[in-house]
């Protein structure tokens, strides 16, 4: 019953909520505070589904501005969890596909988020060449998932290297984002679905990596946030389900050592 209930209240939130986030948009298109307006208002909607969210920040709140951010990403979920750590002059890089969501796509673009093409690299590139002028121009931060899709309960998956490319090109810093694992913990049917915490991590100088040494130093900032959204996972749930290989290959040394 409960979970037809909430079907039920999206459904109204979606009807009653979209036009007027749609005529919000319209008085001002891809200004540079929408994302963050309309980000934080999706994501409150999350309560309804009895999440509890708490942001943190491993340093100062007074962030890079611009930077390039990036986020483990997980699921549809991260609607409801991620964009508490938004801010004014923050947009995403997505996949052209993404327009074709029915209202999310509309609204997707309208907030002035980059749309950029995956299939062809010629024009992904040169799509980050755009992203970095605009950084530049508007003083822009462009969020980013460097997994390339959404991990779906398979732990943090290997990152691509558009992102710290794109530090580069910018000449500006990384930020990282750390969410607790959300895999197997929504029911609509249940009440309670726990709490989810999204950290903000400490800046990453990208920027001045050299060219030989990207793809090992992202190979190191991986195991970071590995190891950080497993740790953040085991606080907020006591146990990380989706990251029972990490949690072995953690305890397999600790075995040795014993033996």
């Amino acid at each position: 019953m409960l979970a037809l209930a909430r079907i039920v209240w999206f459904i109204i939130l979606i009807v009653v909520l979209f036009p007027i986030g749609m005529i919000y948009c319209c008085f001002k298109p891809r200004h540079r505070s929408l994302v963050n307006v309309i980000g934080h208002g999706i994501a409150r909607t999350g309560k309804f589904l009895g999440l509890e969210v708490e942001l943190r920040y491993q340093g100062s709140k007074d962030l890079p501005e611009p930077a390039v951010w990036i986020a483990n990403h997980q699921s549809s979920m991260d609607l409801f969890t991620l964009p508490f750590a938004l801010r004014d002059g923050v947009v995403s890089i997505g996949k052209k596909s993404l327009i074709w969501i029915p209202f999310f796509g509309l609204i997707y673009w309208i907030t002035g988020n980059i749309l950029i093409d995956r299939d062809k690299r010629s024009r992904s590139v040169q799509t980050l060449k755009e992203a970095a002028k605009q950084i530049k121009e508007r003083n822009l931060s462009v969020w980013m998932f460097p997994e390339g899709t959404r991990s779906y309960g398979r732990g943090l998956l290997p990152f691509k290297t558009g992102a710290f490319h794109l530090s580069r090109q910018a000449n500006v810093p990384v930020v990282p984002i750390f969410c607790s694992s959300t895999h197997q913990q929504i029911k609509l049917n249940r009440w309670n679905n726990g709490k989810v915490i999204v950290e903000v991590g400490e800046t990453i100088a990208a920027q001045h990596w050299d060219q030989n040494e990207i793809r090992q130093n992202i190979k190191q900032v991986h195991q970071v946030m590995q190891q950080r959204v497993y740790e953040l996972t085991l606080e907020a749930r006591g146990q990380a389900f989706d990251y029972t290989e990490y949690q072995a290959s953690l305890e397999q040394p600790m075995q040795e050592e014993q033996a």
